[in-house]
């Protein structure tokens, strides 16, 4: 009995090996990839968990160097987190942090520059959107229309196109075109919600306009 179980176990044994001669390597090959697609992930993970904690560490030092109105070591701060940690939400929050502190300090170019990367390299389309809104008035403010207009040129993620128009029509009032900046505030008033405290803005700017807002498609009000 013990000899035919030899025999048997010897057939199985066989039949492995060949089994393993035909697949082995694919077998290998499979495991390795699908323990190596599941390191990867892993490895992923892990990368962008450090990548949060460094940006957001940055972060805090951007918030420091702002509040203490250090220009310089913010410019520092803000381009380690560009060129370092670009495509985290953080550095676009310290981009537009940084262009109001340069704003209010008197440097235009930096300001710009700061919004202008966010609007082109921005973590998301809402990043990109209020870069765009702020660098639009930022021209439109020194009287670069032109500019001001290529800025909103495009689309906007729909929350955002109330704004868009409204800018729009500032722009347009700035060049002279008072009808065409009416047909702006009027879209920009249709798509704002009724909540929203900057559509009584717009309605000044219809009134001024000869625009009663009571004529118009109630449009975001209900929203």
């Amino acid at each position: 009995m013990a000899k035919h179980l030899d025999l048997e176990e010897q057939e199985q044994l066989d039949q492995i090996k060949h089994f393993w001669a035909r697949y082995g390597n694919l077998i290998t090959w499979v495991l390795i990839v699908v323990f190596g697609s599941v390191a990867a992930w892993n490895g992923w993970n892990y990368w962008q968990r450090s990548q949060a904690v460094k940006a957001s560490t940055l972060y805090d030092e951007v918030e420091r160097a702002s509040l203490a109105n250090d220009t310089d070591r913010l410019a520092r701060t803000v381009q380690d987190m560009q060129s370092g940690f670009g495509r985290t939400a953080y550095a676009s929050q310290a981009s537009l942090l940084a262009a109001s502190t340069w704003q209010e300090a008197g440097k235009t170019e930096e300001a710009m520059a700061a919004l202008t990367w966010v609007s082109q390299k921005g973590a998301d389309d809402a990043f990109k959107a209020v870069a765009r809104l702020r660098l639009a008035a930022m021209h439109l403010d020194s009287g670069a229309l032109d500019q001001a207009s290529a800025v909103l040129a495009g689309s906007m993620p729909s929350a955002f196109a109330g704004l868009q128009a409204d800018r729009r029509g500032d722009v347009l009032m700035a060049q002279g075109r008072a009808e065409e900046a009416k047909a702006q505030y009027q879209a920009a008033w249709s798509a704002l919600a009724e909540r929203i405290e900057y559509r009584r803005i717009v309605e000044v700017k219809l009134a001024s306009l000869g625009v009663n807002v009571s004529d118009l498609p109630s449009g975001g009000a209900a929203r």
